[in-house]
């Protein structure tokens, strides 16, 4: 096979490879948004809660956690039902 030959198939192989990549391009962009969106469906309710719960840990006297722990954990709760509900909804 002369070199000619060889860096033709080259050139075709690589102009193959460019076309496939413009076609998954988009699908890529789709993955990356919709993992974006998970993730503050999850972490927008948690960081909120905390700081809600640190607001009212601060209105009370003396050292307390409690409020901040709570409502953490109902932000997390919160959350995850988020998360599962837009999962759901996106897989039919």
């Amino acid at each position: 096979m002369s070199d000619i030959e060889r860096l033709r198939q080259e050139v075709e192989r690589q102009a193959k490879r460019m076309r496939q990549a413009e076609r998954d391009r988009p699908i890529l962009l789709a993955h990356t948004v919709y993992l974006t969106t998970l993730g503050l469906l999850f972490v927008t309710p948690v960081v909120g809660s905390a700081y809600l719960g640190q607001w009212l840990d601060s209105q009370t006297p003396g050292y307390s956690v409690r409020w901040t722990i709570g409502c953490l954990l109902l932000g997390v709760a919160v959350g995850a039902v988020n998360v599962y509900l837009f999962i759901r909804g996106h897989s039919r």
